[in-house]
């Protein structure tokens, strides 16, 4: 079984050969989001609307995988502007002074099947932390021009704390109005170059 599972990889259109492909993350089909817990009770989620990223590897497994991700953070939308313009303040992501969020990826390793574990270094304002993303890989797929695309889901969470975004007010009851710990969700479709 796992000969046959590495002659299905080896062939697979997504990485044939040993030569790395590079493909680029589409827009159009693709979302970077984010939610946040709000006065202990509920959640509020935005997004990104600008985007950047690519991804390079020559092995079937994509246990060699570069990516890079970059993020325009006045693209920020959340459908409420006083809240986006306050996002955007030095409050939180003081986006005059650090306008892009950037990712690097360390390392791509698979757990299982579709599954894997992508560690690298988040950059939000000046701070740069190592993160972990739990990924899953949907697979590959011809579009009607004929391109290859493949899907990715990613996400992790956060402490808004460690990348100095430490605005904070307290409830009348004592919880947080805005949750220090923030979820990342990527999903994310790439085109073959």
């Amino acid at each position: 079984m796992k000969k046959l599972l590495l002659a299905l990889m080896l062939h697979s259109p997504l990485f044939a050969g040993t030569q790395a492909a590079t493909w680029k993350v589409d827009r159009d089909h693709s979302s970077v989001g984010f939610s946040v817990t709000h006065l202990v009770i509920s959640e509020v989620e935005g997004n990104f609307k600008n985007f950047e990223g690519e991804l390079k590897a020559a092995k079937p497994d994509l246990t060699d995988a570069q990516i890079h991700f970059s993020v325009d953070v006045f693209s920020i939308n959340t459908g409420n502007d006083p809240r986006d313009n306050h996002l955007k303040s030095k409050d939180f992501l003081h986006a005059e002074q650090y306008p892009k969020m950037t990712f690097k990826s360390t390392s791509f390793n698979r757990i299982t099947e579709g599954k894997y574990l992508l560690d690298g270094e988040l950059t939000i304002r000046d701070v740069t932390k190592k993160v972990k993303f739990n990924v899953t890989y949907g697979g590959t797929a011809k579009d009607p021009t004929g391109k290859l695309r493949a899907g990715f889901k990613a996400n992790t969470y956060i402490n808004r704390f460690d990348y100095n975004l430490k605005w904070d007010k307290m409830t009348e009851a004592g919880g947080m109005v805005v949750d220090k710990m923030v979820n990342l969700e990527l999903k994310l479709e790439f085109i073959k170059e």
